[in-house]
């Protein structure tokens, strides 16, 4: 075997061997609630309730590499009183929880470019308190609607997204304003009954992406936001919880690729950064339609014989070469939308990517892939990459950060608990704890660990706690101490005295039962000290 065969070889195993599986309690799925969470405290400037979705590559990926495989948290909002359907559909007579009583009901309208939409105004849903079915009155005249950001204050826009960056070790967050759509929309309704001969995606996850529809996101075409009017009202079909389920049905070798796509892309400056004032590149979407289409056209076996990760990202890119050269990236939803336009600056990007060779990609893989993962270790590890001038010296250096990797799994455990107890305290204690907020929370962090459900409990009713001992236990708090204990809220409200302790009560003893061996200055102490601060507040 010559060099050349075993420098791609010696690749493939490295990627193999660290990008692991990802634990459910990880640093990135933690922050992601907690985030989310956050959003759910804030309303709009008309005081409609946020309701986040976490996307992008937290949700879409369920490996772990050396090399971060994000930056940033991507959540998209929709709001509560807010909900687009497709053209001529009927009006929804049943709602999710998540929705008002009162909810305003938007037309999904075909632009004259294939993806970009408006939305009109149509029906107003009403709730009957008696059943929990919504009654319908159509609008009579048309009004659309317009972008507009989340959030008030502090904000810095990026492209369609809203950022928010906050202090280390937390990473910043990238929230795009969307509106709810239940069902499938019609255009793309060929996508559920296109025929595909490899059986991916299988009926089953066809028919799950289905029955999640679609969002669409406040965003306009590239060629029309220099027009006033487009600008404000142009909106465009997202199938971000479509791809969320798609991504998560592919191989692990799949998703390493997509990786290795996204990461060699990414540092050979081949992808844009949304700004909007530069001729468009090749984007992270363009990476995923690639392999969205790769996946379905392409057998199991071709991933999978002669197997070799270099191997398989060359071919792609030379499929994305292809398509530049056509320029054409076609949609995998929507037929007859190109991704790629005329504003498209591909002659450098194609250029490059025709020349690429296995022999070349494995060695840039070496030379910027590994040689980045290597600085991440100790320096007895590190100093092994000094000198790689042989396959044997590359393949002892490569193995020693293999196995520093997965010395280091037990120790990466513990840090992402300790981000996660950070994580909480500080979004508890810097925003207001809602009954939202609350709910959202124990429901992501359970699904998480268990243990981040009881610490949520516990750092929420410390927080009950002190905020009652400084202003009074007023209707929010009771609400908060509700569901703490297990109460539906509604309306009727607890305002007596008997209640209010009755309430506490329960509260202090359900912190006994989450934690009643001894310990000094714990939680469930610091609770106990200001539930007895609380409780001779109300007495007084």
């Amino acid at each position: 075997m010559n060099d050349e065969r075993v420098v791609e070889e010696i690749v493939t195993q490295f990627l193999l061997n660290t990008c692991r599986l990802r634990r459910r309690l990880s640093g990135p799925a933690i922050q992601a609630a907690t985030v989310c969470g956050h959003y759910t405290t804030r309303r709009t400037a008309e005081g409609n309730d946020v309701i986040p979705l976490i996307t992008g590559s937290v949700a879409e990926f369920y490996i772990e590499s050396m090399i971060p495989l994000f930056g940033d948290i991507d959540v998209m909002c929709h709001i509560s009183t807010c909900l687009a359907i497709p053209a001529g559909h009927p009006p929804p007579a049943q709602l999710p929880d998540e929705f008002h009583n009162y909810v305003k009901v938007y037309e999904i309208v075909d632009s004259h470019l294939p993806g970009y939409v408006y939305l009109e105004l149509r029906y107003l849903l009403t709730e009957c308190v008696d059943d929990g079915k919504y009654n319908a009155v159509e609008y009579d005249r048309q009004w659309y609607l317009s972008n507009s950001y989340l959030g008030r204050e502090n904000m810095t826009i990026h492209g369609p997204a809203v950022v928010t960056v906050y202090s280390e070790p937390f990473l910043s967050s990238d929230a795009v304003r969307c509106v709810r759509c239940l069902v499938w929309p019609s255009q793309a309704a060929d996508w559920p009954k296109r025929h595909r001969n490899y059986d991916w995606p299988d009926s089953a996850t066809v028919d799950r992406v289905v029955s999640n529809g679609c969002d669409v996101v406040h965003v306009a075409h590239r060629q029309c936001r220099q027009d006033e009017w487009m600008s404000k009202h142009q909106w465009r079909l997202s199938f971000s919880r479509a791809e969320i389920v798609l991504i998560n049905s592919w191989m692990p070798v799949q998703q390493i690729v997509y990786h290795m796509l996204r990461d060699f892309m990414k540092t050979e400056r081949l992808t844009d950064s949304a700004d909007n004032s530069e001729a468009a590149k090749v984007s992270n979407y363009h990476i995923k339609t690639l392999m969205l289409w790769a996946c379905e056209l392409k057998p199991n076996i071709w991933w999978t014989d002669d197997f070799s990760l270099i191997r398989i990202s060359v071919e792609l890119i030379n499929d994305l070469a292809v398509w530049l050269t056509q320029e054409r990236c076609p949609h995998y939803f929507i037929n007859n939308c190109n991704l790629i336009d005329s504003s498209f600056n591909l002659e450098m990007t194609r250029s490059r990517l025709m020349s690429i060779s296995r022999w070349w990609l494995s060695s840039w893989f070496v030379n910027k892939y590994i040689w980045r993962c290597s600085q991440l270790c100790p320096h007895n590890v590190s100093r092994l990459f000094d000198d790689v001038s042989t396959t044997t010296k590359l393949q002892n250096a490569v193995s020693a950060i293999v196995d520093w990797r997965v010395n280091t799994t037990l120790h990466d455990m513990f840090e992402e608990f300790l981000v996660g107890e950070l994580c909480i305290t500080c979004v508890v204690s810097a925003y207001s704890l809602t009954v939202r907020s609350l709910v959202y929370w124990l429901s992501e962090f359970r699904n998480i660990s268990k243990s981040f459900s009881v610490y949520v409990t516990s750092v929420a009713l410390l927080s009950v706690a002190c905020r009652t001992h400084r202003s009074g236990l007023n209707d929010e708090l009771m609400d908060v101490l509700a569901a703490l204990v297990g109460q539906s809220v509604g309306p009727r409200r607890y305002s007596s005295q008997r209640s209010s302790e009755f309430l506490l009560s329960k509260a202090a003893n359900l912190m006994k039962a989450v934690d009643d061996r001894p310990k000094s200055h714990s939680t469930v102490d610091l609770i106990a000290i200001e539930l007895s601060k609380a409780y001779l507040y109300i007495e007084h």
